[in-house]
């Protein structure tokens, strides 16, 4: 197997260790509401979940990491940038865990709105190759998937609930993750076809 298509798990297992960390570690903390606390709260300084869901955070910052590298072979253009971005960010977010300190806690909005706005430009960047290569359907999905990613996380900045739209807006964009790191498994690629 071609190392592209090996790094494209990490497409699919990164983001699935990071929705089973913030569904263990939310679950496993007393007054903790998903759908209205952020998932960084599991990984706040002092928290009992705090390990679990910062192991997720690194396992899916590994993954974004080596899901840039199948991501780069696989569609032409900068989408594998913002797959690595997102990555880099992701360490940044374990890296500043909430309530340790006014300037921590600045760092770590600053890392995760990094996460936000690469998760976001990750599958809009993959769109116009996409459909250069006659995968109008892909590219459509790589649209909405972009679009809703943004517009649920940006919802997070005006909202004290904030758990929800963060979940519907993370979630998204993994699922396009996963869903490309199967394809890519497969043998997809977004390349031009030869011309006839």
């Amino acid at each position: 197997m071609a190392v592209g298509r090996r790094a494209a798990w990490g497409l699919v297992l990164g983001p699935v260790a990071f929705i089973a960390a913030w569904v263990v570690a939310g679950a496993r903390t007393p007054g903790y509401e998903p759908l209205r606390d952020a998932i960084s709260r599991t990984a706040a300084d002092g928290a009992p979940q705090r390990h679990v869901m910062s192991t997720g955070f690194v396992l899916y910052a590994v993954g974004s990491a080596a899901g840039a590298v199948a991501l780069r072979r696989a569609i032409p253009g900068p989408a594998w940038v913002a797959s690595a971005v997102n990555g880099v960010a992701t360490v940044g977010v374990a890296l500043t865990p909430l309530e340790h300190s006014s300037a921590l806690d600045a760092a770590h909005a600053v890392t995760a709105t990094t996460c936000y706005v690469s998760l976001a430009l990750t599958p809009l960047l993959a769109a116009r190759p996409l459909a250069d290569a006659g995968h109008r359907r892909a590219a459509a999905a790589s649209v909405a998937t972009g679009a809703i990613v943004a517009a649920c996380l940006a919802a997070t900045a005006f909202t004290e609930s904030s758990g929800l739209p963060q979940r519907l807006g993370l979630t998204t964009g993994d699922a396009w993750l996963i869903a490309t790191g199967v394809a890519i498994l497969t043998g997809w690629t977004a390349t031009r076809p030869a011309p006839a």
